[in-house]
Formats: structure tokens, C-alpha cells, sequence
């Protein structure tokens, strides 16, 4: 069914205002718009299939350097899979040579300090004994000394 606007198209003028003139056909102005844009439009669809082979070939650009792409970050995943063994052997040797030098040099620190330890009572020993069989004498000739029957070896 016809809308009230195409109904109101019928009247319009065909012409410019002038003189009557005999009875004239509405203007088709779809036919007229198709008319004028046709060679446009058919001139554009050169520059369409240009633009489809484009896009196309960039497609299939974009889809080798993918593939290209893959193939590099498997080699790369495969040779760091490869070097990782000796790259952590490589580390490991490292570590442990850094740990047996720093065990190397707490041994040596420890044996200065066991000589410095040896001398230090060396030179005290002599006063300390002295100290100590002082102390002795002085507590067996107060009288606080052991006593032969409850010491120890005694038997009791």
C-alpha cells in the first residue's frame, strides 16, 4: 500500500513554472539518482576488486609472517631448551666454586682464631694455674678441704 507521501509525489510540478503545457509524467527521480551514479559506482568496482586482491594478499602476507614467526619462537624455545642443561651445569660449577672459596676462607679465619685461641692461653695458663693451686692451698690449710673418708674413690 502506498504511503500519504508517494501519494503527494504525483503532484508535484514536472517543470519549471511557465506557459501550460500538455499533461506531463511525473519525474522518476530513482531512475534519474541511478542514471547519474551508475558510472560511478562502475568505475568503483574496479577500485573494489583492487582493494579485495589487496586485502587478500596481505592476508596471506600476514598469515607467512605468522608462520614465519612460529617457526623462529620454536627454534628459539628449542635452542634454550638445548642450553639450558649446560647454562645451569655453567651455574652450578660457578656457585660451587664460590662456595668452596668462601668455605676456604672461614677455615682459614677459623684456624687464626684457633691459633690466637691457643696462644691467648698459653700466656694466661701459666697465672691461672697459679691462681687456682693459690686458692687450693689456701681453702686445704683453712681446714675446708676434703676429707680422706668421704672423697670421692672412697668406697663409701
Amino acid at each position: 500500500m502506498a504511503g500519504f507521501r508517494d501519494f503527494l509525489t504525483r503532484f508535484r510540478p514536472v517543470g519549471t513554472p511557465g506557459p501550460a503545457v500538455p499533461g506531463g509524467v511525473p519525474a522518476d527521480r530513482t531512475a534519474q539518482i541511478t542514471a547519474e551514479l551508475e558510472p560511478v559506482f562502475a568505475s568503483l568496482e574496479a577500485t573494489e576488486t583492487e582493494a579485495r586482491l589487496v586485502r587478500a594478499r596481505a592476508a596471506e602476507e600476514a598469515a607467512r609472517i605468522r608462520g614465519e614467526a612460529e617457526r623462529s619462537a620454536r627454534a628459539a624455545v628449542a635452542r634454550a631448551r638445548r642450553d639450558a642443561a649446560g647454562i645451569r651445569a655453567e651455574s652450578a660449577r660457578r656457585a660451587l666454586a664460590r662456595a668452596e672459596s668462601e668455605a676456604a676462607s672461614l677455615l682459614a679465619a677459623a684456624d687464626r682464631d684457633v691459633v690466637r685461641v691457643r696462644r691467648r692461653a698459653a700466656a694466661r695458663m701459666p697465672a691461672l694455674v697459679e691462681d687456682a693451686f693459690g686458692l687450693a692451698r689456701a681453702e686445704l690449710s683453712a681446714g675446708n678441704g676434703p676429707r680422706p673418708e668421704s672423697g670421692p674413690g672412697s668406697g663409701r
